[in-house]
């Protein structure tokens, strides 16, 4: 197995968050990656790679995530998650960059975006975790059953092959791309002095994140989003299909909505390959 991806640089947020940021390297004018919920940047690395042609790729681990540290009091008030982008795109020192994101990274490049207008020159988000009404919900983790999902996982396994082994036969881990598979069990997990792997992010901080998804406010500041927004799905999805999209793209000033064939809410990690075929058809070149 290849290994780890090792961070790069680390950046404090204002409250002290520690995060974790990764050059993936290649030439061009830099994009940000930023991963799905219960993820970590090594499992956006692949589809990074397919993007060299055109960008620099950078990647973050969010809070509680990967290396990332978990927010101080467990506050999971998703705005944490446009602070650690932030954080790293000054850290990095990044002028203006393209930025990915997937599912909750979808809306921490909003947020950020809403909190700090014209940091980033266009956006691409598969399925951001964006609730479509004005006020958003409150936080929930009774009767959650993200969250419940998450406080059942496994967080535990005697190797790393071991655990490929458990996810390969697991869905929805069964439909990622093998490569993206590798990087979530090289990098999402840590060897422990016992000599087995442990997941990184805490199930019960997984399960906070689930809680306060709809509790943001970014769809409240979509109009104030200058930039030019793609807004993706899958085809296949049972989360976030067309007309959530569509609900989105109506507030946004300059919106794109894309739907890719044979994919669902994990298209990014299932087919890299297609879906960086989609973002270098539908972003301008440098």
């Amino acid at each position: 197995m290849p290994g780890p991806l090792v961070p790069s640089r680390r950046f404090p947020t204002a409250e002290g968050v520690s995060v974790a940021g990764y050059d993936l390297g290649g030439g061009g004018p830099p994009l940000l990656l930023a991963h799905a919920t219960g993820f970590c940047a090594a499992v956006l690395a692949p589809l990074g790679r397919h993007l060299t042609s055109r960008f620099h790729p950078y990647a973050l681990d969010e809070r509680a995530h990967g290396l990332t540290d978990p927010p101080p009091g467990d506050d999971f008030d998703w705005h944490g998650f446009a602070r650690d982008v932030l954080a790293v795109v000054d850290g990095f020192g990044l002028d203006r960059p393209y930025g990915f994101g997937h599912s909750c990274g979808g809306a921490a490049l909003l947020l950020a975006e809403e909190a700090r207008p014209g940091t980033f020159s266009g956006l691409y988000v598969y399925e951001p975790v964006v609730y479509p009404g004005d006020p958003p919900l409150e936080p929930t983790l009774e009767n959650n059953p993200l969250s419940a999902g998450a406080l059942r996982r496994r967080e535990t396994f005697g190797s790393r092959e071991e655990a490929l082994a458990n996810f390969s036969a697991k869905a929805p881990f069964d439909l990622l791309d093998p490569e993206v598979l590798a990087a979530y069990v090289d990098s999402g997990f840590r060897t422990g002095t016992d000599g087995g792997v442990h997941l990184r992010c805490d199930r019960r901080h997984e399960a906070l994140v689930y809680a306060n998804g709809f509790s943001h406010d970014a769809f409240r500041g979509l109009p104030q989003v200058g930039c030019p927004v793609t807004l993706a799905c899958g085809a296949d999805t049972d989360a976030f299909g067309p007309s959530f999209l569509d609900a989105l793209a109506d507030r946004l000033p300059r919106a794109t909505t894309v739907v890719l064939p044979g994919l669902g809410h994990f298209g990014p990690l299932q087919d890299p390959a297609a879906v960086a075929a989609s973002v270098l058809a539908d972003t301008p070149g440098p």
